[in-house]
């Protein structure tokens, strides 16, 4: 039983965490273009080219997922601690974040460009989604114990900071100097110490 749901939680990571990240690589650094075509095209191409992703990896589960170490109680254990800061994270961020952020409407909009988030946990980092996500693919890395999920952890981290590069550039475009002094005040991945 146990390796059922571990199997299954694996081909859920493997086949959406990569398309999640290429989502947001295909509409941070193309965002002025999408804002042009208008937010319904963009959806549409964006969602097309990753349910395809998520489609092709599927379909490649049983290649990817083909190295399992097996349940580890040990690393199962060392793995709550992160995924449980994660859900903390995940539920400070979701007190300031509706659906159509997280779905990047501001980003895609030509009429409203959302507004800068700097309170509650993001007057205390500045990417406190993409730490939450990290901290949370982690855990959850340990209690699935298969390879290809560490490897996908290993890639993950880099993605990421990319992301972050990229999310950051279009944020200076759309807040100027609100975001430039936001960044002078608020670091990226680590609170200060008060």
């Amino acid at each position: 039983m146990v390796d059922t749901i571990r199997y299954w939680l694996a081909v859920l990571t493997v086949a959406t965490l990569p398309p999640a990240l290429l989502y947001w690589y295909l509409i941070h650094p193309f965002a002025t273009t999408w804002r042009k075509v208008g937010r319904l095209p963009a959806y549409l191409v964006v969602s097309g080219i990753c349910l395809t992703a998520v489609y092709a990896i599927f379909r490649l589960r049983d290649q990817l997922l083909a190295a399992d170490y097996g349940f580890d109680p040990l690393l199962s254990a060392l793995g709550v601690a992160p995924y449980l800061a994660a859900v903390y994270l995940e539920i400070q961020c979701r007190k300031h974040l509706k659906f159509h952020i997280l779905a990047g409407a501001p980003e895609l909009s030509k009429d409203s460009p959302g507004k800068l988030l700097q309170g509650g946990i993001y007057g205390r980092i500045r990417h406190p989604r993409y730490v939450s996500l990290t901290l949370g693919v982690a855990g959850v890395a340990l209690f699935l114990n298969y390879r290809a999920v560490y490897l996908l952890l290993l890639l993950f981290v880099p993605a990421i900071f990319g992301l972050v590069l990229l999310e950051e550039r279009e944020l200076r475009q759309r807040f100027g100097a609100a975001y430039v002094d936001y960044s002078r005040r608020v670091p990226r991945f680590l609170p200060r110490r008060r």
